[in-house]
């Protein structure tokens, strides 16, 4: 297996889904803006997509895969056996989760959005809102079970593909709602769920191939299975950590106006990144790392720890440079239309680019984690991932009153690079952390390809200022063509110096 090949097939279609997603947020940002309504669909968006990334982007795979990977390894009867009976158990678990979160929605708005309190209209449209999508949250995790078993058999593609079905049934669900005068956000609401459905009957049909469920519901479990769940929890939370910050950053928004849809905005620009660099990075590493262990094989565990740390900081630290160089003119080329003004380009710029100092963090938690998930420890990754949380919402708490929701941003970088240092000085302590000598050289590299592609990056937002700003119509073809001239002169620079070579990244 090569892990560079493997990433760029998810990474494709990661970014094609991405893309669709973008073209999602610019029409809800022209037809929506900052309004009350974008507001309380975001709200109600955020949870089941919150889940969505939970359980698509790692946390199910890093409790799932080694223990599946070690049930299989004994026999594949044993294999179909716990995936049939996590199957059966996380169906039975989900369905209590919907049911209580229908009953009770107008206390878990009040938790994620406690200033909405203070404007009935959309406080209650929120619920409503929330009470559509919901029920999101069990198609996407029942489908991340079955993704699951694709990895497990190194099979990315279409996982990374399905979130596609998600991005063209909103895009679809806005035009048609624009053509028919209907409510935007309730029928945004409403394409959530239904794309959710789509999702699951695409992915099951993929993975009839590899595993055909039987499904028995029951609430015996054998220890295998409750292994699993105490490994998922805590998995969960520390997978996840920089899901959970933004939604700690979504409660805090809440109390200032307009704050949740600048923080939406600027969270799908960068998530574009963390979904490449630590996404997928950790999702096809996983697999490779977890047989490596259980095969007691050091030589391969340093080699696939090293190349998948290295491939990360290759694919993050551009993008966390171009970020803070050139957020005003990608927010402005993306959103800046229609409803959403100058003044909200402002505003979402300045948070994304403090989201910027904190990408190469994000993607690093989720490939260090997985150092730790492989040898079946969720606990230690937890601990952690409790500490980073804490930090943010300290800082976020203690100076939001005086610097307002841009203090969210930074804290959430702040704590994630924290997060890192734990990360790196506990793996240090363990002697687990395997890295060969050339990482520091290939990082030095790696560090001068992206200063010069910053220095080229800032010539070109210089010398076509006029045709970025606000009022130009044809702005993002100039932004497109800028940031793939970059591009290219990046990876190109870094195929210079020797260190994207695809026989480089093999793990076998």
């Amino acid at each position: 297996m090569n892990l560079l090949s493997s990433t760029s097939i998810f990474s494709f279609f990661t970014l094609i889904s991405r893309i669709l997603g973008y073209l999602r947020d610019i029409l809800i940002a022209f037809f929506l803006g900052a309004s009350i309504f974008a507001d309380a669909f975001f709200v109600a968006f955020r949870l089941p997509n919150t889940f969505r990334r939970l359980f698509a982007e790692g946390t199910f795979n890093a409790a799932f895969i080694p223990s599946y990977t070690s049930a299989r390894i004994e026999n594949k009867k044993k294999g179909k056996k716990f995936a049939d009976d996590i199957l059966g158990s996380l169906l039975l678990i989900l369905i209590l989760i919907v049911t209580v979160v229908e009953i009770f929605t107008p206390y878990l708005v009040y938790i994620i959005a406690p200033g909405f309190i203070e404007n009935d209209i959309k406080f209650n449209l929120a619920v409503e809102l929330t009470r559509i999508t919901f029920p999101f949250l069990l198609f996407v995790s029942l489908s991340s079970f079955f993704s699951g078993i694709l990895n497990s058999n190194n099979k990315f593609a279409a996982v990374a593909a399905a979130p596609i079905i998600l991005n063209i049934i909103l895009i679809l669900t806005l035009i048609v709602s624009y053509k028919l005068n209907l409510n935007f956000a309730k029928q945004l609401s409403y394409g959530v769920t239904f794309a959710g459905i789509i999702q699951l009957i695409f992915l099951f049909i993929i993975t009839l191939k590899f595993y055909k469920p039987s499904l028995t519901l029951k609430f015996k479990v054998d220890s295998k299975v409750k292994f699993f769940f105490k490994k998922l929890l805590p998995s969960i939370f520390s997978s996840g950590i920089t899901q959970i910050n933004i939604l700690i950053g979504t409660i805090i928004a809440s109390f200032e106006t307009g704050a949740v849809s600048y923080l939406y905005y600027a969270d799908r620009i960068y998530q574009i990144n963390l979904a490449i660099a630590g996404i997928a990075v950790g999702t096809v590493s996983l697999p490779v790392l977890s047989k490596a262990f259980k095969e007691n094989n050091k030589k391969k565990l340093s080699n696939i720890q090293s190349k998948s740390f290295e491939l990360c900081l290759l694919l993050s630290m551009p993008a966390s440079f171009g970020l803070i160089l050139a957020s005003e003119e990608i927010v402005n080329a993306l959103f800046g239309y229609g409803s959403f003004s100058q003044e909200d380009v402002k505003l979402t710029a300045d948070a994304l680019k403090y989201f910027g100092y904190g990408v190469p963090a994000f993607a690093l938690v989720k490939i260090l984690s997985n150092f730790f998930f492989a040898r079946d420890n969720t606990k230690t990754p937890f601990y952690i991932s409790t500490a980073m949380v804490i930090i943010n919402i300290f800082i976020s708490v203690s100076l939001f009153s005086s610097f307002g929701f841009i203090i969210i941003p930074i804290a959430t970088s702040i704590a994630t690079w924290i997060g890192v240092l734990f990360y790196l000085y506990l793996l240090s302590q363990k002697k687990s952390l395997l890295f060969n000598v050339q990482l520091i050289a290939n990082f030095i590299k790696i560090l001068i390809s992206t200063i010069i592609m910053s220095f080229i990056l800032v010539s070109a937002i210089n010398n076509f200022a006029d045709y970025l700003n606000y009022t130009y119509k044809f702005k993002i073809i100039y932004l497109i063509s800028i940031v793939g001239f970059v591009g290219i002169v990046y990876l190109l620079s870094c195929y210079l110096l020797g260190i994207l070579k695809i026989k480089n990244y093999k793990v076998n």
